[in-house]
């Protein structure tokens, strides 16, 4: 199975990096079952992170059309003050600012070829797209899972459930085909679960063992009885 994480101008590092090793770990401990690509929508390229301008390069152009998982990481900046503006002229793609707001670092996202590669992807059945804090809200904002269940950072939650879907408060959430994390570290519990239902428990275990994290609370999944009382 082929990963492919993309990078976009300003994306969490943290959000590329944990899983990026957790799915490359479970490639070595499957023999080679996982393999694990950095690309973008644009192809191969330096792209500059938003925590401190730290670049990594995409050695591919993103393959809506190819067989596997597809990983999308949230943006790193600003979140900005109760009331304050985002001015969202600031910046220019590829150039890092320290003041750039974190909404407005995934919305510019939607000006690109991004969106239409993830709704190819999300209508390949043979494609799972993940995603990592703030990066459900990108096909979010593009009106592609609108209905779908879904968690992201719990500042955008709210943004979240604003573009229809149905926003879940749990660190992973497995919604099929597509499989979303909270906060920035729960990238290594998204890339543990997507181990375990691709490549078996053990495999899962053994990276985990490795890399010494025990991942935390219950996978959410639409199934069995609503709650009540609680």
């Amino acid at each position: 199975m082929h990963a492919q994480i993309v990078l976009f101008d300003g994306f969490d590092p943290l959000d590329v990096i944990a899983p990026s090793e957790v799915l490359y770990a479970g490639g070595t401990a499957s023999g080679g079952a996982m393999t694990v690509e950095l690309v973008s929508a644009e192809g191969p390229r330096e792209v500059v992170g938003g925590t401190g301008g730290l670049a990594l390069r995409a050695t591919g152009t993103l393959d809506p059309g190819r067989p596997g998982l597809i990983l999308v990481p949230g943006a790193a900046g600003r979140v900005g003050e109760p009331g304050e503006v985002p001015d969202r002229e600031a910046g220019e793609p590829g150039e890092w600012r320290p003041d750039e707001f974190v909404p407005v670092l995934l919305g510019r996202t939607l000006a690109t070829v991004l969106p239409g590669l993830l709704k190819a992807a999300l209508d390949d059945p043979a494609v799972t797209v993940a995603t990592v804090c703030g990066g459900s809200l990108v096909p979010a904002m593009a009106g592609l899972i609108e209905g779908r269940h879904a968690t992201t950072h719990h500042l955008g939650m709210d943004m979240l459930e604003a573009t229809g879907v149905h926003a879940v408060r749990a660190r992973v959430v497995d919604d099929g085909d597509l499989v979303s994390g909270a906060g920035v570290t729960s990238g290594l519990d998204v890339a543990l679960h997507l181990l375990e239902r691709e490549l078996g428990p053990r495999i899962a275990h053994a990276v985990e063992e490795l890399f010494a994290h025990e991942r935390r609370g219950t996978v959410w999944r639409a199934r069995g009885p609503v709650p009540a009382g609680l």
